[in-house]
């Protein structure tokens, strides 16, 4: 376990690196720049002072290796356009994004996964018909679509949701008001997310269902119910947690939408803004982060496989 731990941070290291060497060199070499957001009538002199000021005159492996070394002392830079320190912005950002994306991956989990065992146990049912066209329609509608109607359903009309924003929590911590601003995004990228989990959670079980361990279990008196929680789930949550950790990339990248359309301030709006704003060291930062949130994620689900299968080892 010891030696698959030092591979994997390893390989996690030169994945991070590939991602900042390739992110780097491809929004340097984009045409425009920092200096391409002056006053229209600038002239050229004044865009070469701004080049300089930003330090974007120098050659472009200088510029990489001074921003990795800062990257390796916690300094991701400073903002280009307002001269902020980036490390302190992203960290808030992304605790806004961490609780928007878990939200939405508790939702996803808590029914997306009871939906698919009992569609698998009345398949060809009705209610199996109507969570499929229900998926379907999930995975159909875009998100930002979906966003739009529910703050007109639940905001404009019905008035029981705030339609954007977070919590004002300068008074303390109120788990209600917290609720309440959360629910409406989070559903909303949680409906987007759902169907991929139910229909992978019903293939999943309908493949074990005719098991001859589970005939056994039940020719041995064993109640339906325990067979299927201890012994077809257990036996297909394997590739239900490989779904988890496809979803959870997946909620970063549409964060980006969700967070645009409710107007809360996470690290996808951050990236938008930044991308508009050429503001390298930001960009630098968000895409950074998102790669060691993958990386991390992807490092918990394979050593989640040895705790449900004690089978599988990692060496």
């Amino acid at each position: 376990m010891v030696g698959f731990l030092g591979r994997r941070i390893g390989q996690g290291m030169v994945v991070l690196l590939l991602i900042s060497l390739v992110t780097f060199f491809l929004i340097n070499l984009a045409p425009g720049g920092p200096s391409a957001a002056a006053r229209f009538e600038s002239t050229a002199e004044e865009r070469a002072a701004i080049q300089k000021q930003l330090g974007l005159d120098r050659p472009l492996l200088t510029r990489y290796g001074s921003w990795a070394t800062g990257v390796l002392r916690g300094d991701f830079g400073a903002t280009l356009s307002g001269g902020q320190p980036v490390a302190p912005i992203l960290r808030q950002r992304l605790g806004t994004t961490l609780q928007l994306g878990l939200a939405a991956l508790v939702l996803s989990v808590v029914i997306g996964i009871p939906l698919g065992i009992i569609t698998a146990m009345r398949r060809n049912s009705v209610l199996d018909h109507s969570v499929n066209a229900l998926s379907t329609l999930g995975m159909s509608v875009p998100d930002f679509w979906t966003g739009i109607m529910a703050i007109l359903l639940f905001a404009v009309t019905l008035k029981v949701l705030p339609a954007s924003g977070l919590a004002d929590m300068s008074a303390g911590f109120s788990l209600s008001e917290w609720l309440r601003h959360m629910i409406l995004p989070a559903g909303v990228l949680a409906f987007v997310m759902l169907p991929n989990l139910v229909r992978f959670t019903r293939a999943s079980l309908l493949e074990v269902l005719g098991a001859d361990y589970l005939r056994t279990a039940r020719a041995k008196g064993v109640r339906e119910g325990r067979v299927i929680v201890k012994h077809a789930l257990r036996n297909a949550f394997v590739p239900i947690v490989a779904m988890i950790g496809l979803i959870l990339p997946a909620l970063l990248s549409g964060s980006v939408i969700i967070e645009s359309v409710f107007g809360l301030p996470g690290m996808g709006r951050l990236a938008v803004d930044a991308a508009l704003g050429r503001d390298y060291n930001t960009i630098m930062a968000v895409t950074l982060a998102a790669g060691f949130i993958v990386i991390l994620t992807n490092l918990v689900v394979d050593l989640a496989y040895t705790v449900i299968d004690p089978r599988i080892r990692h060496d």
